[in-house]
């Protein structure tokens, strides 16, 4: 299933309120007027129609240097949630890998739970994956927006229920939701994309606590050049000082 026969289910199920947080027009108003915590009620809404105990909503940071998953909220909202730490970290790469190329979702089981990935099994579009978080069951839809966002809407729980029938409006809800949390936190791709590796590097060593004359004696540059990458920097991120920039590059995943 494409990424339009999926955005044209979630047009199609406008109609069909069954529940006050469940999909909504791609092109209605409703789809702009959202915050995080009606996308959380939202996205736990989903979650009590598939019996899923957990669920998380990632977006694919933009770094030129290593695309990773970036949370934007999950079921401990406003607080997080250990089994994001795992999908955020090295077990999400292969999934950032492969929702730049598919919107087929991905499955895992925790094979000490006997019978635990029969659910999943009869999934025909779906596909197995290693474990996003250690001794636990979940599916992870990829999901895509407006101005290159891409992501993950993620669920997780022993006793999931996904009949295949139901598989497809899922995702279509999966990915009207996040299409909705993509407006309210505008992707700065186009600047961020711009910031060079050499700005970027400026950016960790100060994050670790380095003054200028020490970034500039670490990369072999003038204090003025390590003086001048930091404020391209702060100016590409929209941030109002070297602080803030490092904070905003940390949250969107392009430094660690």
């Amino acid at each position: 299933m494409k990424h339009a026969d999926i955005k044209a289910a979630a047009e199609a199920l406008f109609n069909e309120q069954r529940n006050p947080f469940g999909a909504f027009s791609i092109s209605s108003e409703t789809h702009h007027a959202v915050t995080i915590p009606d996308a959380v009620r939202r996205c736990r809404w989903i979650a009590v129609d598939i019996n899923a105990s957990a669920f998380g909503l990632y977006f694919v940071s933009p770094s030129p240097e290593r695309a990773r998953l970036v949370p934007s909220f999950d079921s401990d909202y406003p607080a997080t949630a250990v089994t994001t730490k795992f999908i955020a970290g090295a077990n999400g790469e292969e999934m950032v890998r492969h929702s730049g190329t598919s919107t087929a979702p991905r499955w895992w089981a925790d094979d000490g739970i006997a019978g635990s990935d029969a659910v999943f099994q009869n999934l025909t579009w779906a596909e197995r994956t290693a474990p996003l978080a250690p001794g636990t069951n979940g599916i992870a839809f990829p999901v895509h927006a407006d101005r290159g966002h891409c992501g993950l809407v993620v669920f997780l729980g022993s006793t999931i229920a996904l009949p295949e029938d139901t598989l497809y409006e899922i995702h279509a809800r999966c990915f009207s939701l996040f299409a909705a949390v993509a407006r309210i936190r505008p992707n700065d791709a186009s600047r961020m994309r711009s910031i060079s590796k050499r700005e970027l590097e400026c950016l960790k060593l100060t994050a670790n606590g380095n003054t200028s004359e020490e970034i500039a004696r670490l990369l072999k540059l003038s204090v003025h050049t390590a003086n001048q990458y930091l404020t391209q920097s702060t100016q590409k991120l929209n941030a109002v000082n070297r602080n803030q920039a490092v904070a905003k590059a940390l949250r969107l995943g392009l430094i660690e």
